[in-house]
């Protein structure tokens, strides 16, 4: 675990460091569930892919088990501290020593993803890349620089599918590259292998895109 500057307190995440010591970073954003084991792993599937991957707590330590617990945790937010954690986090690893060039990308998941989505128009210095996992947004997309990479599930009661084609209408819209991937027979969290809603196959092909996708883009810089 890392501190760091989160407005006019402090921050804390998770960073995990490939073994050769540096490389692109990829900020990871994690779900409802708050910083869980599952979105540590995250980051070190990333670093294993020569990432340096940092994932910030947004919830100062609180987590959730279940969807009631969950949607109480959402509902108490401070959403203006959790920006002031997000985008603290980002600035963090950009400046990180182990941290190759300046591009960053996001990685997302359902609450997190909005905030990818957010941080991409509010730091567009910062983020060149961004992989949304079942989450949309609206956001100033003229303003953003980054790709976009989304992966949604075609059973999804939480996201609705006009909502997710209307981002990538407003996307397209502001001359953004935008991928968007929609997965037949899951359901939301569908990556997230500690949810009953996890699908195995669906994940690996995700994460297959999602390397890939964060490689391409995250070289340029």
């Amino acid at each position: 675990m890392v501190e760091f500057e989160a407005g006019s307190a402090t921050g804390t995440g998770y960073l995990v460091i490939p073994e050769r010591g540096q490389g692109p970073g990829v900020l990871v954003l994690h779900a409802w569930w708050g910083l869980t084991e599952f979105f540590k792993e995250v980051c070190e599937r990333l670093a294993r892919e020569g990432f340096v991957a940092l994932v910030p707590d947004l919830y100062q330590g609180k987590t959730a088990a279940t969807i009631d617990e969950a949607r109480a945790l959402l509902e108490q937010r401070d959403a203006e501290r959790m920006q002031a954690i997000a985008t603290g986090a980002l600035a963090a690893l950009r400046e990180h020593r182990a941290v190759r060039g300046g591009d960053i990308g996001a990685v997302g998941f359902s609450m997190g993803g909005a905030w990818a989505v957010l941080l991409s128009s509010l730091v567009p210095e910062a983020v060149a890349a961004v992989v949304i996992f079942y989450a949309s947004e609206g956001a100033d997309f003229t303003a953003a620089r980054a790709a976009y990479l989304g992966h949604f599930a075609e059973d999804d009661e939480w996201e609705p599918i006009d909502e997710v084609r209307q981002m990538e209408a407003d996307m397209r819209a502001a001359g953004r590259e935008v991928t968007l991937y929609i997965y037949p027979g899951v359901a939301h969290w569908f990556f997230e292998s500690d949810r009953p809603e996890y699908d195995r196959d669906a994940a690996a092909l995700a994460w297959e895109r999602t390397r890939t996708f964060l490689r391409e883009r995250l070289a340029r810089g």
